[in-house]
């Protein structure tokens, strides 16, 4: 007989009170972190598949199972724990305690092993974990309930995992990038096919992401402005190459105020017409240039397959449109922009990019040339994560935007339009996130550091709570994201999970021995378990904060750096179009020279899926051989299939 089993039965005393129920509408999951998960339909989206919910929804006690929590041990089921007296139970647990105690001394001499202590330590958790759900029979009674339905839905559910929140990387990678989206609570599906809505989560990245572009942007003269989101139909049809690029992708409003429109109105797919008839009334001389705008917008494009972050009906984006008196002015903005976002994605997002010139068939419908960053997602798939386009006069010669010149003479201006969008919140999910959840860099986090109190109820509670309170305000002061998570819901093990899930790069955890030494447990996010946690940290105001940015600083560069390393890894040089055929057919990046035509560019993407994701700006040493003819090529450019 095991010794839960003999402890089961040598504790019965008195039968256990009747336990309170959950409101029948309260929203549980399954009490085992080792059972399946439950599945729901609520918030699907037009008839799709069930979707799991798993124990990152719970909120009344029961936690999921991760590596960066506590031993799965710590949780014990409710049925277990039926009729047990709750002051043996707790007898049972301090005995064990002291034979844990015994046990490592024994270790030290000699006379114990490792397994003997682990053990005892395992049947020591099991033990507290039953008396922590006799003290709280509501949420035990709400587990088995929880259990029992997620049991009866498993059979018809599609298999989430056996032992974590989200579906593995390695298992579905697609899946898994939903899972993740959902239990994170980045975004939900909206109403109309293919919108989302973006959660106050998912916001608060996007809105880090303005705060660093915003000030960016105006470092170097940029003014925000805004643009109707209606656009007449005409405006579109002035640039020939503009509408036929775009005519798909465009939703069209026909009727208004109960009537049909003398002209159909445009939603915004982007501003460029609009901006230049603007810029065509704004600008009359040399003297009024350059014009350097930006918005802040939603932009509408009717995609036929979407997903969200990466391809939506409707998302959210900067656009910014510039009006220069020379080309050469032109040109350099357009680099400098990519520059923008270069530095942004690698030094805030962490997300290494290659930077580089798009081919005449990827480039913008009206550009001259298209730059742009791109970027290796885990799957090894390319992300287009923001482009800076050189417009030329294309624009200004449709719209008849000139100045006078300082000799009196009318010219067209010369522009430059670039952006980047929503798309990029997608992009660090699918860079970063593990099989835990995200994993969000410290720059971009919505909360940098998690501090979790642990204290058992009804003692040290009131100076554990003081002390965390003092941290976080310690942290805040300095600057750095903070909450506190004390609520009394949810033990400490779950939401170590939660937080992890939630890509949280620290997690702070303070209980009654680190109040006594003024000193608290830090962990990261990117070193799961004990490699992890650093103990005995001190919570003295000065030391506390270079502590905690210090390890925020070394988290980003961790993410970079392992970023980088996949990148590297996962891009081959090519010679020949079966070794180009070969690398896409693995999942990588094709490297090699090119000097084909566009039907041939054309060839490549029918035959493998792949296309020219850039010419890099950084090019290899020499001589290269266009991998499709042999012929002498003057540059390399990289292959590789794309979101």
């Amino acid at each position: 007989m095991s010794l839960r089993m003999a402890l089961t039965s040598a504790l019965r005393r008195a039968p256990r009170t009747a336990s309170a129920r959950l409101p029948s509408t309260a929203r549980m999951t399954i009490s085992s972190t080792t059972a399946p998960f439950a599945a729901s339909t609520v918030g699907s989206h037009r008839g799709a598949r069930p979707r799991p919910v798993v124990a990152a929804h719970v909120r009344h006690g029961v936690r999921p199972a991760s590596s960066f929590t506590l031993s799965a041990a710590e949780t014990a089921t409710a049925s277990s724990t039926a009729d047990i007296d709750v002051d043996a139970a707790k007898a049972a647990a301090a005995a064990q305690g002291e034979a844990v105690r015994s046990l490592k001394e024994a270790a030290k001499k000699g006379d114990a092993t490792k397994d003997d202590v682990d053990a005892a330590v395992k049947k020591l958790l099991e033990l507290k974990a039953i008396v922590e759900q006799l003290e709280n029979p509501a949420a035990a009674a709400a587990a088995e309930d929880a259990g029992a339905k997620a049991k009866d839905a498993s059979s018809a559910a599609p298999s989430a995992g056996k032992d974590v929140g989200v579906t593995p990387k390695s298992q579905d990678f697609s899946r898994w990038y939903l899972d993740v989206i959902r239990e994170c609570e980045l975004a939900d599906y909206g109403p109309a096919r293919g919108t989302m809505v973006i959660r106050p989560y998912g916001y608060a990245i996007w809105e880090a992401i303005q705060r660093w572009m915003d000030a960016d942007f105006k470092k170097s003269g940029v003014q925000n402005a805004y643009f109707p989101q209606l656009i007449p139909y005409s405006f579109i049809t002035k640039e020939a190459s503009h509408v036929e690029g775009f005519s798909p992708e465009l939703a069209l409003v026909t009727r208004g105020g109960g009537k049909e429109l003398e002209e159909p109105l445009v939603v915004r797919p982007t501003s460029e017409t609009i901006v230049n008839n603007m810029f065509t009334q704004w600008i009359q001389s040399y003297r009024d240039l350059p014009i350097l705008i930006n918005q802040w917008a939603n932009v509408h494009r009717w995609e036929m397959r979407t997903r969200p972050f990466i391809r939506t009906l409707e998302f959210l984006w900067q656009e910014g449109h510039t009006a220069h008196a020379t080309a050469e002015e032109a040109e350099a903005r357009a680099v400098q922009m990519i520059d923008c976002y270069r530095r942004f994605a690698e030094t805030v997002a962490a997300m290494p990019v290659i930077v580089g010139r798009k081919s005449r068939v990827e480039s913008f419908a009206g550009a001259e040339r298209t730059y742009t960053i791109e970027a290796m997602m885990g799957d090894g798939k390319a992300l287009q994560a923001g482009t800076s386009h050189n417009l030329g006069r294309n624009f200004s010669k449709a719209f008849d935007t000139t100045f006078l010149d300082e000799k009196g003479e009318t010219r067209y201006v010369y522009q430059s339009s670039w952006g980047v969008s929503t798309r990029l919140i997608g992009g660090i999910i699918m860079t970063h996130g593990d099989d835990a959840g995200l994993r969000l860099p410290p720059a971009l986090a919505p909360v940098q550091v998690v501090v979790v109190p642990i204290a058992q109820k009804n003692k040290d509670e009131a100076a554990v709570a003081t002390a965390a309170n003092a941290i976080a305000a310690t942290l805040e002061n300095a600057g750095i994201r903070v909450k506190v998570d004390d609520d009394d819901r949810n033990s400490p093990g779950w939401k170590f999970a939660q937080w992890e899930m939630k890509g949280v790069p620290i997690r702070v955890e303070v209980g009654p021995k680190d109040v006594a030494k003024d000193a608290c447990v830090v962990a990261r996010r990117d070193r799961p378990g004990k490699e992890g946690k650093e103990f005995g940290v001190a919570v003295e105001p000065s030391s506390l904060v270079a502590k905690i940015r210090g390890t925020l600083d070394d988290v980003q560069g961790t993410y970079l750096a392992q970023a980088k390393a996949f990148r590297d890894a996962n891009v081959v040089d090519v010679t020949t179009y079966d070794e180009l055929v070969a690398a896409i057919d693995a999942g990588k990046w094709a490297r090699g020279g090119w000097e084909g035509s566009d039907e041939d560019e054309k060839r490549v993407k029918e035959e493998t899926g792949a296309t020219i994701r850039c010419f890099p700006f950084e090019q290899p040493a020499g001589p290269h051989a266009c991998i499709m003819s042999g012929a002498p090529a003057k540059e390399v450019c990289i292959f590789a299939k794309s979101y």
